[in-house]
């Protein structure tokens, strides 16, 4: 699903006003599924912020009850702004400007993938919000991740987690913690040495799709 202001929602394109309106709607999407497939194990599958989604719908109890499983790659668990003063500024910021582009929120033009090609396919899609980070959005992907940090024991889906160990977007060490402080009995993770945050997008995502189909197997 496309969260709104992305992809072919609704919305400014790479606005969000709030990252609890995504998490709901995915609660709406995933009964969606559930009544349209009964009896069949529903697993989640998110990337990055559709990562941090994931897991905060999951952390849900009436959720939790309901999925089978999660994939997460390079999820938005742990997240660096440019300079510490940006945590600082966001709050205001994204109250005072919150559509603004702010082009030095990040790590700029930080690779996510170390294939040229796929980075092409990925840039030339029309779909995909190629722009700064627009102000409002980086507070939230900010408030999420911090939400996560301080709530990650109440996890207990079972999960796999991918993350490449040379991710410059998001932090493959808070993907470490997550794996240790989950309460899931059941809980996988693998790192990925030198690869970027685009793990699908790598040379080498036939075998990175081969891991993920093999765990999903094991468990239906």
């Amino acid at each position: 699903m496309d969260w709104l202001g992305h992809g072919g929602s609704d919305g400014l394109h790479g606005y969000v006003h709030s990252l609890d309106d995504a998490v709901s709607d995915m609660k709406i999407f995933l009964e969606k599924v559930l009544n349209e497939n009964p009896g069949l194990p529903c697993f989640c599958f998110g990337h990055s912020t559709g990562a941090a989604i994931t897991l905060k719908a999951l952390l849900d109890p009436k959720v939790e009850s309901r999925i089978a499983g999660a994939v997460l790659t390079s999820p938005a668990v742990g997240v660096s702004p440019s300079h510490p003063i940006l945590l600082v500024l966001a709050p205001i910021a994204s109250f005072l400007l919150p559509t603004y582009q702010c082009s030095s929120a990040y790590k700029k033009g930080s690779p996510v993938s170390r294939d040229p090609e796929a980075l092409i396919a990925k840039y030339s899609d029309p779909l995909v919000y190629t722009g700064p980070l627009r102000v409002r959005t980086g507070y939230e992907i900010l408030k999420i991740t911090s939400y996560l940090q301080q709530n990650l024991r109440k996890l207990r889906v079972p999960f796999f987690v991918l993350h490449g160990t040379a991710d410059s977007v998001t932090d493959p060490v808070a993907s470490q913690k997550l794996y240790v402080e989950a309460s899931s009995t059941d809980k996988t993770m693998k790192l990925y040495d030198g690869f970027l945050h685009d793990l699908l997008f790598e040379p080498e995502r036939d075998a990175i799709t081969q891991d993920i189909i093999q765990w999903l197997n094991s468990r239906v």
